[in-house]
């Protein structure tokens, strides 16, 4: 029960079966799947638009979503692509996995809008309200003050695990030896590029280098890291580091922006200034928030670890698909590990790792799922917490004749994703 709020004073804003708090790429799959398979759905997001880090933290392109030459993550996932390609913003021959985000802003809007799926934009979570093991209502701060939203089913998609962490779920933040989590990153877009003019990478990373050395860049990254778009003369950056700052702590966040942006203005100095083909570019934009990779991880009904990932394990339970390298960022300064599933292999992720310990009617929507910290450096990604929203969002519809997610027949929905186009392994046609 929270003792920050007295929920009896609050006006009620709304109420759903399903009430999804994150809009971000998996709670927007959650919301649009549960909405699609017959449940009333209110989604609430913080900013003005949805996409979360594909729009608000501009992380560009989608990594690798096939195994052996074939989609693993399929459905909705690929149902959005699709609607990209359609508008515009999807591919292009230097980078076919990039995206347009703002083209993403309305493909989200029109799968909500088609889907049934209720919006509360500009509309923060401020409180949860527990009893006997549920979460009873919410609290959300907006223009229109604090307010209380009721719900059945409760879908965490805010990537910081927010609400079910507040909710006094058993969470796990960083490494084990010192709790650092992957560093953050602030993207950001360079235009008006010669790119026919730019040198190799490895050239670039030589510049790079001997600018540090000059003391013109403080950014503790190895090497520079840089996509191309969906448009001409266009360059994105995902390349800034800034370390050992914690994303769930207001001050830290705030140091972390800070950082960012004087690690971009380091970085356009050094483009513009030491670097063929970037000598009439422009910051063209930055990311309206720091990205981030790692926060807490909501402990659940099993922990997918590191040897999971890289054994490619497959499970009874499994409800997405994953073959991301685990791909760790140094928390603490310089260097990257990677290290890479078997040719042409996956993982599954269980739905077990989707169930908080302790809660009947919480499910995870977003990269905070129940997973070590090297497990989550590989299911981090977009692509598969898509298809882990796909999921949650139809086993919130089904868990919502008993108010309790472990009583979704996961067989049942397993057969239902396969039904709504996903791969799920021993059931796709392969």
């Amino acid at each position: 029960m929270s003792n920050a709020i007295n929920y009896d004073a609050l006006d009620v804003a709304d109420e759903a079966e399903v009430v999804v708090v994150g809009g971000g790429p998996g709670g927007l799959c959650a919301a649009v799947a549960a909405a699609e398979e017959g449940a009333d759905v209110l989604l609430i997001e913080r900013y003005g638009f949805l996409g979360g880090m594909a729009t608000a933290g501009l992380v560009n392109p989608f990594m690798p979503w096939v195994a052996g030459g074939k989609p693993i993550i399929r459905g909705l996932f690929e149902r959005i692509t699709g609607r990209l390609d359609e508008y515009g913003g999807w591919g292009g021959p230097r980078q076919p996995s990039a995206f347009d985000e703002e083209m993403f802003k309305f493909v989200a809007e029109d799968f909500c809008a088609e889907a049934g799926v209720r919006l509360q934009l500009h509309t923060m979570l401020a409180d949860v309200d527990t009893a006997d093991e549920a979460i009873t209502s919410i609290a959300t701060l907006s223009k229109s003050g604090l307010r209380q939203v009721h719900g059945e089913i409760f879908i965490d998609g805010t990537g910081d695990g927010d609400l079910a962490a507040w909710a006094g779920a058993e969470v796990e933040i960083g490494r084990e030896e010192d709790g650092h989590c992957q560093p953050m990153t602030l993207c950001f877009r360079m235009m008006n590029v010669n790119i026919e003019a730019m040198p190799s990478r490895q050239e670039i990373n030589e510049l790079y280098d001997a600018a540090k050395e000059r003391g013109e860049i403080d950014n503790p990254r190895e090497n520079v890291l840089k996509f191309f778009t969906t448009h001409d003369r266009q360059v994105h950056f995902n390349t800034t580091r800034v370390v050992m700052h914690d994303a769930t702590n207001a001050e830290d966040m705030t140091d972390a922006e800070l950082i960012g942006r004087r690690q971009v203005r380091q970085m356009v100095r050094f483009l513009v200034d030491h670097v063929p083909g970037f000598e009439e570019a422009w910051l063209e934009e930055m990311a309206p928030q720091i990205g981030i990779r790692e926060s807490r991880r909501i402990m659940g009904d099993y922990l997918l670890t590191v040897d999971d990932v890289l054994e490619a394990h497959k499970f009874d339970d499994g409800i997405a698909r994953g073959s991301y390298s685990v791909d760790i960022h140094n928390p603490a300064g310089t260097g990257t590990v990677i290290k890479r599933l078997p040719p042409g292999e996956a993982y599954d992720v269980p739905y077990r790792c989707i169930t908080p310990r302790g809660f009947d009617n919480l499910l995870i929507a977003a990269r905070c799922i129940s997973c070590d910290h090297a497990a989550h450096s590989s299911m981090r990604v977009m692509p598969i917490v898509m298809a882990i929203g796909e999921a949650a969002g139809c086993a919130a519809e089904m868990a919502l004749e008993e108010a309790d997610v472990r009583s979704v027949d996961v067989d049942a929905l397993r057969e239902k994703l396969v039904d709504r186009g996903a791969s799920i392994y021993g059931l796709s046609e392969e």
